[in-house]
């Protein structure tokens, strides 16, 4: 399939997990791929992987929560690739669970900048060029953790859940300009920010636990992940503006308990 054909695309924490999965499948799909990151060696393999595959890609650091380097990063795919359609808002992070009491504001501010502020200004600086030319694909990446309790920490599930509200108001925002906001909310899936809990299942001979509370009995894949992102990203979705999209294996359509620590 090639529905991203001759679109251009940025994807922020492009370095692994389900940004790099993104990359490869965008680009699979026909996209110029620009892989954004703080860190130059993972996002340099990223965008060689790519090309290994046959597709089109480069890299360029940058961190996702400060505007002046995201700004610079729209500047530079529309200066390398020739244009911006597609902006997949990946990067974000977690936070480990501490005891309600014990928390900290500097701990929840952290959460709120690497997730909802990372978020804001993909939709500010890829938006205002988007409007501009009349059409795009903005897409944020969320979690199930922020429909329910116990889905992740306090302080993430609250980050994300701000994630939600942006998606649904910036696409209110853009309405008739061209340009769509949605957001794919992974379940559990075994990335750079998970790993832990997979290895720890792995070490106590565990792991066919993991996703057991799903109606699959599995965790995700990145590559699952990736294909919701490039379903949103492209013309398939084009009827589809402001929707929260589950990829989690149907956890949210249930009530599952998970005990929460205070």
């Amino acid at each position: 399939m090639k529905r991203l054909e001759g679109r251009r695309a940025i994807i922020t924490g492009a370095g692994s997990g389900i940004g790099r999965a993104s990359a490869l499948r965008f680009a699979a799909e026909g996209a110029s791929v620009l892989a954004v990151g703080r860190t130059e060696a993972t996002i340099a393999e990223t965008a060689a992987l790519v090309r290994e595959a046959g597709g089109v890609a480069g890299h360029f650091i940058a961190d996702a929560t400060k505007e002046e380097e995201v700004a610079a990063a729209v500047a530079v795919c529309v200066e390398r690739l020739g244009g911006l359609e597609i902006f997949f808002a990946n990067a974000g992070n977690t936070d480990r669970t501490v005891p309600l009491f014990d928390q900290t504001v500097e701990a929840w501010e952290t959460q709120f900048r690497d997730n909802v502020v990372s978020a804001f200004l993909a939709v500010k600086h890829a938006g205002r060029h988007m409007v501009a030319q009349g059409h795009g694909s903005i897409v944020l990446n969320s979690s199930t953790g922020s429909l329910r309790a116990n889905g992740g920490t306090l302080a993430y599930g609250a980050a994300k859940a701000g994630v939600n509200s942006l998606t649904m108001g910036a696409a209110a925002a853009f309405a008739g300009t061209g340009v769509r906001v949605n957001a794919v909310l992974p379940g559990l899936t075994e990335t750079g920010l998970t790993r832990a809990t997979f290895d720890y299942a792995r070490a106590k001979g565990s792991e066919a636990k993991l996703g057991a509370l799903t109606l699959m009995k599995r965790p995700g894949r990145v590559e699952e992940i990736a294909a919701v992102a490039a379903f949103l990203a492209s013309d398939d979705a084009a009827y589809v503006d402001g929707q929260l999209i589950a990829a989690d294996g149907g956890i949210s359509s249930t009530h599952p308990y998970g005990r929460f620590v205070l």
